[in-house]
């Protein structure tokens, strides 16, 4: 296995920020605005629900790369692991065009926390960790227990009644706050449905979608 690292509580502050910023990209919302699972790969993004901006293009990564940070990623999430004494089988794929990683175990839900929150920080950790090995940054996707797809299928709910609401009183319905993962799988049902739309408002952690009829 690839030796990865936990980020060194002596690591500077500004060097750790500087390597984050550096793997996320100059766009926060990258999980939001390339989430689609179709992976706007090429461009970035100015806004939620994945209008390009500026022409700028992102350098291509080829699959072997792509399998290659899942692979580290993996590493890291299985040291982990060790570390904090939890058993689980470690998938390592490539996915609609990006790494991912799945941990699949039972006890497990103190990796996912309070609506995921605990694993958005393990994902960011594990794209740091695939960065540092690569110098690319990296969209890898961690899921632990099954949560994003179970997720998934909960805002899908979410999104077909504020879809109905919204025709049948013709009013903007605003949803509760959501992370960027939350966001964009809301987006993709409601832009999958004719006649209505989806944006976001609002800024971290009180970001949230408004669906609205269609112009």
């Amino acid at each position: 296995m690839t030796e990865t690292s936990i980020p060194r509580a002596e690591q500077s502050l500004d060097e750790e920020e500087t390597a984050t910023l550096a793997v996320n990209g100059d766009d926060t919302e990258d999980d939001e605005t390339e989430d689609d699972e179709t992976e706007d790969d090429e461009t970035e993004t100015d806004d939620d629900t994945g209008t390009a901006t500026g022409g700028r293009t992102k350098k291509a990564v080829g699959e072997g790369d792509l399998f290659r940070q899942s692979e580290i990623a993996a590493d890291y999430v299985e040291g982990l692991l060790d570390i904090l004494d939890y058993d689980g089988d470690i998938d390592e794929l490539v996915a609609a065009g990006r790494p991912m990683v799945e941990v699949v175990g039972e006890r497990l839900q103190n990796l996912v926390g309070q609506r995921g929150a605990t694993l958005e920080a393990l994902q960011e950790l594990t794209r740091l960790a695939v960065f540092r090995q690569t110098g690319t940054p990296s969209r890898l996707l961690l899921d632990v227990g099954g949560y994003r797809a179970n997720r998934r299928k909960e805002l899908a709910a979410v999104a077909k009644n504020a879809v109905e609401k919204v025709k049948e009183y013709g009013e903007p319905v605003r949803l509760d706050a959501m992370s960027a993962f939350e966001r964009k799988c809301v987006h993709d049902v409601v832009n999958a449905m004719s006649g209505v739309a989806s944006e976001s408002e609002g800024v971290e952690p009180n970001r949230r979608i408004v669906v609205r009829p269609a112009d």
